[in-house]
């Protein structure tokens, strides 16, 4: 109840909007409190002053404002090691539930200066801690667990800092446009569907120019360069090479082919379908209750078969 109030407080206080491209990390943006330790100085350092105030302490004075404007400085230090930064987030690939996402984040430093000690944390409480180099540009991989299919929004991040004494803390927030797809875990072992070859296997055979398959008689018209010189040579005949290349029948991937009793272990199933079907070369299409792809195998196929697979049934339509 706590937290939920603290986060919505939080939002009206600071209105974090969903931003994209680069943003630069400009005095508006940046915000610093005193940490539990820059309290604890404060108190000392008031201590301190009203000692040597009524014992009249030279060098108590001198202490006392010594410490205070390590205290200022450290302030000083602690806003400078986040202003004019400048963060862009980048492209995450697609992952499979209960994996990790990445998304990259980019961030520039065009001062000469270092920045030390930097912190990146979600509100899951995922953190990473990295430093970026005097006039570089760093990416920065920030984790985030994928618990089920479908878009993950990278959300809102709190970038900050208590470099260099740990006294002051220095924040600002980052709500990119990014987000990663995440695709159903595919089932452990999970056999294809029959395709529509005699064996089953999804694969024919048919006359191509990929593999040597033998060698047959001469038929006027056969072209010269297909003629069998050395098999003539060592008088055989004059035969001419065969080849032979294979190709995918119309193996269909069906959602309504799936034994399983809900529809994420059906997709979790057909996840596995596409990945075996791809890694076997075949040729297969996707049939889903929302539609379906013609067949077709590569890269790319795989992927949007993937995409629409992880998308089915939520309610933001697919992208085309």
């Amino acid at each position: 109840m706590l937290t939920a109030l603290k986060t919505r407080f939080r939002t009206w206080l600071f209105r974090p909007k969903i931003e994209s491209g680069t943003v630069t990390l400009t005095q508006r943006r940046i915000f610093i409190l005193p940490t539990r330790q820059g309290l604890a100085l404060t108190v000392v350092l008031v201590l301190m002053l009203l000692g040597d105030i009524n014992y009249n302490l030279s060098l108590g004075y001198v202490l006392t404002f010594l410490l205070a404007t390590m205290a200022v400085m450290s302030m000083l230090h602690a806003f400078r090691n986040l202003a004019h930064l400048e963060v862009r987030a980048g492209h995450a690939d697609a992952v499979f539930s209960d994996g990790t996402a990445r998304f990259v984040l980019h961030f520039y430093n065009r001062g000469k200066l270092p920045r030390y000690r930097l912190n990146l944390r979600d509100d899951h409480g995922n953190t990473v801690s990295f430093d970026i180099p005097g006039q570089q540009d760093s990416e920065i991989i920030f984790p985030v667990h994928a618990r089920r299919r479908g878009w993950l929004p990278l959300g809102k991040l709190t970038l900050y800092t208590e470099f260099p004494l740990g006294l002051f803390h220095a924040w600002s927030y980052l709500h990119f446009d990014a987000r990663c797809l995440v695709y159903p875990k595919p089932l452990a072992d999970a056999p294809l569907p029959p395709g529509d070859a005699p064996d089953g296997a999804g694969k024919r055979n048919i006359t191509g120019d990929d593999d040597f398959s033998g060698l047959r008689n001469y038929v006027a018209g056969d072209a010269l360069p297909r003629i069998a010189w050395k098999a003539f040579a060592r008088e055989q005949g004059l035969q001419v090479k065969q080849f032979s290349a294979q190709v995918g029948e119309e193996l269909w991937l069906d959602m309504a082919d799936a034994p399983d009793r809900n529809d994420e272990d059906r997709l979790a199933r057909m996840t596995r379908w596409v990945l075996d079907a791809e890694a076997q070369g075949l040729r297969y299409g996707l049939r889903l209750p929302d539609g379906e792809l013609p067949t077709s195998n590569g890269a790319a196929h795989r992927e949007e078969c993937l995409r629409r697979i992880a998308l089915f049934g939520l309610q933001e339509p697919l992208r085309t």
